[in-house]
């Protein structure tokens, strides 16, 4: 990604979370995350399965996934990658950022920044990444932010059964998010 494309996303993400949510939470009602999560077992590959439409993936398509790394400073490197419309099957668009973690004792609250590495240090372009639910075998994980904007469920594979991905649309609902704006991600084999 280029640095003017990545600092266009950034100053969108960082846009998008000034401005005020109608369906926000009111003050005084936090938003609750898991108990705890196990970094190395959270680290991988998942599938992108739904998502709140946001300005930062307006390109993607198809075939959104997350890849999690650990490093050895204790914060996470994040590839995103999305089929976007093109010539023939479309074209992959990546995005390379960093995760750090907020809440030390829970691990459920983390922040990422898409901005290059060397802008990092700037306390602008950070987003919110909590962990709102998570299946005790790591199979799926449903994130979102305080502001009820972002929300994302992704899997460790492909599909979820209808009936998982209904049981999360559901408890996203009771926490505020606009679930009816959901999109639901098409998984083709090529990106696996």
């Amino acid at each position: 990604m280029s640095i003017l494309k990545t600092l266009t996303v950034a100053a969108a993400l960082v846009l998008g979370l000034a401005l005020e949510n109608p369906t926000a939470k009111a003050a005084g009602e936090p938003l609750p995350t898991v108990a705890s999560v196990d970094l190395p077992r959270y680290v991988g590959t998942w599938y992108e399965i739904g998502r709140l439409p946001n300005i930062f993936q307006r390109q993607c398509i198809a075939d959104t996934t997350a890849q999690y790394a650990a490093r050895p400073d204790g914060n996470i490197d994040v590839i995103n990658r999305c089929r976007t419309a093109g010539k023939g099957d479309g074209e992959f668009d990546t995005a390379r950022g960093m995760a750090r973690i907020i809440d030390p004792v829970s691990k459920a609250k983390l922040q990422v920044s898409f901005l290059p590495q060397a802008l990092r240090w700037l306390p602008i372009g950070w987003g919110d990444y909590w962990v709102l639910e998570l299946d005790a075998d790591y199979r799926w994980v449903m994130v979102g932010e305080p502001g009820l904007r972002y929300l994302w469920i992704l899997s460790r594979t492909p599909a979820l059964p209808p009936g998982t991905l209904e049981s999360l649309l559901a408890r996203a609902r009771a926490m505020g998010f606009p679930v009816e704006q959901m999109l639901l991600t098409s998984q083709s084999a090529a990106a696996r």
